[in-house]
């Protein structure tokens, strides 16, 4: 026996010792996972971008910001909450990040923000490599919607945590506005109109209300085709959150605005009034709209009173721009011109004594 085989020999036989593999993570999965979602992340390059997916940290070129006379940087974070299950259920995976997109940039384009990049963080059971390339690719197409670029991101394996279906999303940007253009409740004043623009469903808010009602308590299947929607309830549900960055940032170049208000978790009122300053007052009048029917069949179904509706979806609206009066006409002009579907809802008014910051009126007949 040579000296190699007695060195091996109180180890003859295969290996069984532990390995990162044997607990659950598939390294070349995730090296493979990377390699497909390479050619979606360079649809969403800006010049400033430097390095390619796969380094330690993204890299952008901040010597771009010497053309702001003071630079104000904003930054956000946000997730897509449980409606990332009924994408999981529907093993559709290309449209959750378009949420995921909306819900940080348009948070960062509230105070006139230019969105810059965007980082995303995708936590997953077990590592499906074009699963999760499917993933990447909606939250690049929804970067690409909000004029931002992904400079990278994280997949992590988490397998006896979530099951090997399992996943959650989350995300970080960050965008730059100059300092004296910088939108708030401090510009807003008396007699400004609050314009509503649409939104494209339910977004990416209310999911844990959505699913009780529609899945649990109505026993609705997602395959199950709906007369009102024109389309099966799974596809309504799966309707990706509308992405208003560029057409806010089309209105703040073409007339002037004073605040905008992303409405997400909260609904309507509540997000409203966080930009109404004190003293003042916003009535957005129901009659002005007419909520699309997933709203009403959430609130059939469950049996959902209007106010519980009202402070969990959007009921319709997913972004309000506040312009002067005088500038609402060319905002709306701008508005169409996008293809956004907008109207004016409401106004701002001195606060009454027993006021909140926001108010609804009227009642959904339009």
């Amino acid at each position: 026996m040579s000296a190699e085989s007695d060195q091996r020999a109180p180890h003859a036989g295969p290996r069984t010792g532990a390995s990162y593999a044997s607990a659950g993570v598939d390294i070349e999965a995730g090296d493979r996972a990377v390699e497909l979602m390479k050619e979606w992340v360079k649809k969403t390059q800006r010049p400033e971008v430097l390095g390619g997916l796969g380094g330690f940290a993204g890299l952008f070129d901040a010597s771009a910001l010497k053309r702001f006379e003071r630079p104000l940087l904003a930054s956000a974070t946000d997730g897509v909450g449980t409606k990332v299950d009924l994408a999981r259920q529907l093993g559709v995976y290309d449209t959750i990040g378009h949420d995921l997109v909306a819900m940080v940039m348009d948070d960062i384009v509230v105070c006139g923000a230019e969105p810059l990049f965007m980082t995303d963080y995708i936590c997953v059971g077990k590592v499906h490599p074009e699963r999760v390339a499917a993933i990447v690719k909606g939250i690049a197409e929804g970067c690409v919607l909000a004029g931002c670029a992904l400079v990278g991101g994280e997949t992590a394996e988490h397998p006896g945590l979530l099951g090997p279906d399992d996943f959650d999303v989350a995300g970080a940007g960050t965008g730059v506005v100059e300092a004296d253009q910088l939108l708030g409740a401090d510009r807003i004043r008396t007699g400004d109109a609050v314009i509503a623009m649409e939104s494209s469903g339910l977004h990416s808010n209310g999911y844990s209300l959505v699913r009780h009602v529609l899945l649990d308590r109505g026993q609705l299947k997602l395959d199950r085709h709906i007369e009102e929607f024109g389309r099966t309830l799974g596809a309504e549900l799966l309707e990706p959150t509308k992405i208003y960055s560029l057409d806010c940032l089309a209105l703040t170049r073409t007339t002037e605005v004073h605040a905008f208000s992303h409405v997400t978790g909260g609904g309507l009122a509540a997000n409203l009034a966080r930009v109404i300053p004190d003293g003042l007052h916003a009535i957005v009048d129901r009659e002005t709209w007419t909520p699309a029917p997933v709203f009403d069949l959430v609130g059939r179904t469950g049996d959902v009173e209007r106010l519980e509706l009202e402070k969990t979806l959007n009921m319709g609206v997913g972004m309000i721009a506040i312009v002067p009066e005088e500038s609402a006409d060319a905002a709306l002009a701008t508005l169409a011109d996008r293809g956004v579907e907008a109207w004016i809802a409401g106004e701002i008014t001195e606060r009454g004594e027993h006021a909140t910051g926001a108010a609804l009126i009227g009642d959904y007949s339009k």
